[in-house]
């Protein structure tokens, strides 16, 4: 049996093993493949382990011994699962492994942007507070969580996740979701519509899935009817955000700030709107690089392989 992982490195730089696939029988391992190469590094494989490596119907159907393919995400749309479907390939994604590290990375996004704790280490280190008259200062204004409203966009695990920070930072919580559940067990907790949600919140972040309701969810006409000063939060997928209209949100300063962990192309062509933008903050898709986020992906995904090798699939997408 031979399996192909064809972009390796995101996941496994070097601090995880892959002895365990090893030891399955044939292994090729690619820490990156361009497009040219998919087909033919994938040529007589029966398992595929893929992360953000596109495999279109055109390159599926150069692959009759194909057999699984293996996520390496919990997205699965670089994966044409409908072809998938009709050829009988079971398709595995990684489900519910970085929920604690998007939650962890969307306060650090809100916290940078009410604290501006970089802002001011810099000032220091230059010298600012050394050759200040007074026994403090801040650059810019500053403010506190508590009594301010978040909005969550998406209420599944990590948006879950999200409101039981903010509760813990006493601030009000408004959520939107398809699918609204019991949450009398929270505090300052109301389900609204989209339309309250944006009057009411100082802060919006985005945990939803992408999809044709979410596409550019966060537009132009979405950020009219937002709070002033507003901040956009977003670690969910980068197409959700109209980037065009959250930079021109921000110049205006309808936007006072925004986070963003996620970009609609990654890496980012070099005339994104946003790298330019005034106090937005871009971090380069890394909530689910924490080591133990990762190696709990890798365990997740050993099991869904070897699950698959032991006759019963599972986390199966395409059912």
């Amino acid at each position: 049996m031979k399996t192909v992982i064809l972009d390796a490195y995101a996941l496994n730089p070097g601090d995880l093993s892959w002895d365990w696939l090893k030891a399955s029988g044939e292994c090729e391992i690619y820490n990156r493949t361009p497009a040219e190469k998919i087909a033919s590094r994938c040529e007589g494989a029966e398992i595929v382990i893929t992360n953000k490596t596109p495999l279109t119907r055109e390159t599926l159907e150069k692959l009759p011994q194909l057999k699984f393919i293996a996520l390496e995400s919990t997205g699965y749309n670089v994966v044409d699962t409908e072809y998938c479907r009709e050829m009988g390939i079971p398709v595995s994604n990684i489900p519910s492994y970085s929920t604690e590290a998007v939650a962890q990375l969307t306060f650090s996004l809100i916290l940078e942007i009410t604290n501006a704790v970089a802002l001011h280490s810099e000032s220091v280190k230059s010298g600012e507070w050394s050759a200040c008259s007074d026994f403090c200062y801040w650059k810019i204004p500053l403010s506190e969580l508590s009594g301010k409203t978040l909005g969550i966009v998406g209420f599944g695990q990590i948006g879950r996740r999200v409101a039981d920070i903010a509760e813990a930072f006493n601030m009000n919580v408004v959520a939107v979701s398809g699918h609204e559940t019991d949450q009398t067990h929270r505090k300052n907790f109301r389900w609204v519509n989209t339309e309250e949600l944006k009057k009411q919140s100082d802060i919006i972040s985005f945990h939803c899935p992408l999809n044709k309701n979410t596409e550019n969810l966060c537009n132009g006409e979405f950020l009219k009817d937002c709070k002033d000063g507003v901040i956009i939060i977003n670690t969910s997928r980068g197409p959700v955000i109209d980037e065009n209209a959250l930079a021109a949100a921000l110049k205006s300063g309808k936007v006072k700030g925004a986070g963003v962990d996620v970009l609609s192309s990654e890496p980012p062509k070099r005339d994104n709107p946003l790298l330019t933008s005034p106090n937005c903050f871009i971090t380069p898709h890394i909530a689910w690089a924490g080591f133990e986020t990762r190696k709990r992906l890798m365990n997740i995904l050993e099991s869904n392989v070897k699950a698959y090798l032991s006759g019963n699939p599972q986390n199966v997408v395409n059912k």
